[in-house]
Formats: C-alpha cells, sequence, structure tokens
C-alpha cells in the first residue's frame, strides 16, 4: 500500500499538470478551504462540497518539491509501519491521520480562503507511528557541514524530534497570522497527523 499510496500522488500530480490555466479552479474545488468547512458546518454551506475535499486534498500537491519531499518520507518511512498495521490497517491508518491533520488545521485557522494540498498530515501520522514503533531505529541522514554534506546514521527519535520541535515552533509562531491570499506551510496540520499517528499507532497494530 505504501507504493500504491506512492503512485496515486504521482498520478494525481500529472493529472494536475494536464489541467494548464484550470489548476486553480481545481484546487479550489478539491482543496480543503478551511472557511468553506466552516460555513458548511455552521449550517450555511454545502456539508457534501466541503467533506470532499478531506480526501482529495492529501493526494493534491503545490509542486515538484512538496510532491518529492513528500513522497521521499513516505517511502522511507512508511513501508515499516506497514508491516506493523497490515497493508488494509495501514491505508486507514494513513487517511484518519490525514483527515484528522486537517481538521486540526481548519481549528486554527477556521476563516482562511487558502486552499490546502498535500500529503504531509497523513505522512506526519506515519511519522509519529514510527517514533513509538522504532524509537532505536537509526536513519541515515544529510548533515550540512559548512559547505559539505555528510552522511551520518542518527537515531530516528532524534531526527523526527527533531523535525516535530521545527513544526512546532513554526506553528507557533504562525497563529495569528493573516494567510488571506497567501501560501505557505500547514504546520498545524503536520502536528495534528503526528500526534494523531503516535496515539493511534498501538490500538491498531497487529499483536502476533
Amino acid at each position: 500500500m505504501t507504493i500504491i499510496l506512492i503512485a496515486t500522488n504521482i498520478l494525481a500530480w500529472f493529472y494536475q499538470l494536464s489541467l494548464g490555466d484550470r489548476l486553480d479552479g481545481f484546487f479550489a474545488t478539491y482543496g480543503l478551504i478551511p472557511a468553506q468547512w466552516t460555513l458548511a458546518w455552521s449550517g450555511r454551506g454545502d456539508l457534501f462540497v466541503a467533506m470532499v475535499p478531506l480526501f482529495a486534498s492529501l493526494f493534491l500537491h503545490g509542486g515538484w518539491m512538496h510532491l518529492i519531499g513528500n513522497m521521499l518520507y513516505l517511502w522511507v518511512f512508511g513501508d515499516n509501519v506497514e508491516d506493523k498495521l497490515g497493508p488494509t490497517r495501514f491505508t486507514v491508518f494513513y487517511l484518519l491521520c490525514g483527515i484528522i491533520a486537517s481538521l486540526v488545521h481548519v481549528a486554527i485557522d477556521p476563516v482562511s480562503p487558502v486552499p490546502t494540498v498535500g500529503a504531509s498530515g497523513a505522512i506526519s501520522g506515519v511519522l509519529g507511528a514510527y517514533v513509538v514503533l522504532f524509537p532505536k531505529a537509526r536513519v541515515l541522514t544529510l548533515i550540512p557541514i559548512i559547505v559539505f554534506l555528510h552522511v551520518v546514521e542518527l537515531p530516528a527519535l532524534i531526527v523526527l524530534g527533531l523535525w516535530f520541535a521545527l513544526q512546532f515552533v513554526n506553528g507557533m509562531v504562525s497563529i495569528g497570522l493573516d494567510t488571506a491570499g497567501m501560501g505557505g506551510v500547514a504546520w498545524w496540520a503536520h502536528i495534528g497527523g503526528f500526534v494523531a499517528g503516535m496515539l493511534m499507532v498501538i490500538p491498531m497494530r497487529r499483536f502476533r
């Protein structure tokens, strides 16, 4: 399922490329827009229209680097988590983490008109699960020292712990900022997905 999810995201990206000038309208329909979601739940909008992007937005990306970065993290960490959950549970886990991450983003910035896209929230859940399941695993990591890159093995707990700390700091800084007309990173979606992954992985894992 890890490979299928990666392939699905890549296929969705090529479909986006085929849209040309229609891409903005596509994002407006299938990207998660917090303001639209807030209106729908207050009874002033179409709830079904607001719910479709909860799933669809998890397979859309804003650029090559956005796609490649997300797929790299999913490739490195996803298969190990899938081994512990099994393919069916892993798929449910992945989607639930993505949905929870999106809802956390909506809760933090409920009136934002900016469409949110990307698998980052779901993949953050995978990272949270990895920390719980494999705290002693070591990850090959590129470390920039002056002008050179060095490859070292670091404990996953340190690598992903620092990653989460970065998300949290940026998330705190972003609170209260006016995002209208802006792009950017949904920091709180990453935080929400990571915490959701840590909490859900043990109840969902296969015990054998």
